[in-house]
């Protein structure tokens, strides 16, 4: 209980409190979509992100830095140097690829079970 205070004494003094946040998935999952629309609450088309898109978000005193991170298997190995200070983790699976559930399961399962995500 006085950890919650604190943590909300010390946001009230410094104005905003920063979360760092990663959505992550598979190629093709909608990662980048669910990325813009809780950020500028648009749809838009996508093209498959190489590398990362970022947006900083801001809601009542909270500043959120997400990062959308490309699916692709090549590229989910690189996930784990964002793990780092990652206060949240949005895993978005595509619920019509019924020939891929088993896929993202394996893979949701790989990051909560990542060392580098612990604290």
């Amino acid at each position: 209980m006085g950890s919650l205070l604190s943590k909300i004494f010390f946001s009230q003094i410094i104005g905003y409190k920063h979360s760092k946040i990663l959505i992550l998935g598979l190629d093709h999952a909608g990662k980048t979509a669910t990325l813009y629309k809780i950020g500028l609450n648009e749809n838009v088309t996508t093209v498959p992100t190489i590398g990362f898109n970022s947006e900083m978000i801001q809601y009542n005193n909270v500043k959120m830095l997400i990062f959308d991170l490309g699916g692709q298997e090549k590229v989910r190995s690189l996930w784990q140097h964002y793990f780092e200070n990652t206060d949240a983790i949005i895993f978005v699976v595509d619920s019509a690829d019924r020939e891929r559930m088993q896929e993202a399961r394996e893979t949701l399962h790989e990051i909560l079970t990542n060392s580098n995500l612990e604290k």
